[in-house]
């Protein structure tokens, strides 16, 4: 039986689109469910022309009210009952308690070489260190932003001509490899970590 997966996006999803197009032929796991914060995220578009029943729920109604907003978010994810839920450009931070219900079964794909950059303006940051790597990490989802065990990670060098832009593009491309080759592993029961160079 294929491990069902659900995908939380906000925007256009181009690694929900990466998730999806590897979950064929002998893939442990399924598409269940794209779902978005954002009734409007072109990723709800593109998961429905692929076949993916999709489903949103604004947050914009419940303002700093998380967990009434998280409680709604509920209602698509238990009707599906996904085994795993994989976040993938999702702008919301989730509750300690919504983590909690899926511990060990939620990954997340982070645009740093964690533990370096937790957060926002990643690639920005990485050129005003002076970082001569970088790259993305896929990792489990704990309570903690951008923490949990660390299941793979892709790097590039960083070259001299990079601007945050040209950086984020590189990226990119290493996520939409690192993140379908790490939830396959993990859907398969292989929680060691991968690492593409």
């Amino acid at each position: 039986m294929a491990a069902r997966v659900a995908i939380l996006v906000s925007g256009g999803g181009s690694n929900m689109l990466a998730l999806i197009d590897s979950m064929t032929g002998d893939h442990p796991a399924r598409p269940a469910l794209v779902l978005s914060n954002d009734p409007a995220a072109p990723a709800l578009a593109r998961a429905q022309a692929r076949g993916v029943t999709v489903a949103a729920v604004d947050h914009r109604p419940y303002g700093a009210d998380r967990a009434a907003f998280e409680a709604q978010l509920l209602r698509p994810l238990m009707a599906v009952r996904p085994d795993i839920v994989c976040l993938a450009g999702f702008m919301r931070v989730l509750t300690g308690e919504f983590v909690a219900r899926w511990q060990g079964r939620m990954l997340n794909i982070h645009p740093s070489l964690l533990p370096l950059h937790k957060g926002l303006h990643t690639h920005r940051r990485a050129l005003q260190a002076g970082d001569t790597e970088h790259g993305c990490s896929v990792h489990e989802v704990t309570a903690a932003l951008d923490d949990g065990p660390i299941l793979g990670q892709a790097r590039l060098q960083v070259q001299p001509d990079d601007t945050a832009e040209t950086l984020a593009a590189r990226v990119l491309t290493l996520e939409h490899r690192l993140y379908p080759a790490v939830l396959r592993r993990f859907a398969g029961g292989d929680r060691t970590r991968l690492d593409l160079v």
